[in-house]
């Protein structure tokens, strides 16, 4: 059965570009805008792996990683970011963040990162 990611990302682009690098690897890919789209799916299903951009709209994907972490949700989390040099590695471990993906997404280093979790 394949892996089950949610990608949190308020750009269709990306949103698009993800979906393409991850499904030729045969993950099953949600796709949702920002992160109170990534709880309300949490609520009602079992994912494998959150790909998240950390600038979104209504909920950004620092406070979606804290509000996870607080209902000892245990899914690896990706960010997505293109502000990397705005945030240290302890900001993201701080928020429950497991890894990140800098801005523009490179497909090999997506993948290399993606398999890390669920290989």
């Amino acid at each position: 059965m394949s892996k089950k990611i949610i990608v949190a990302e308020d750009s269709s682009v990306i949103q698009n570009l993800t979906k393409r690098i991850l499904s030729i690897q045969n993950y099953q890919i949600t796709s949702v805008k920002n992160g109170q789209q990534v709880m309300d799916k949490l609520a009602k299903n079992t994912y494998d792996l959150i790909l998240m951009d950390i600038n979104m709209p209504i909920m950004d994907g620092m406070e979606c990683a804290r509000k996870i972490r607080a209902d000892q949700l245990d899914i690896p989390i990706i960010a997505i970011t293109g502000n990397a040099k705005n945030y240290s590695i302890q900001d993201f471990k701080e928020a429950g963040i497991d890894d990140y993906l800098p801005k523009p997404l490179n497909y090999d280093n997506m993948v290399e990162v993606v398999k890390k979790y669920l290989d």
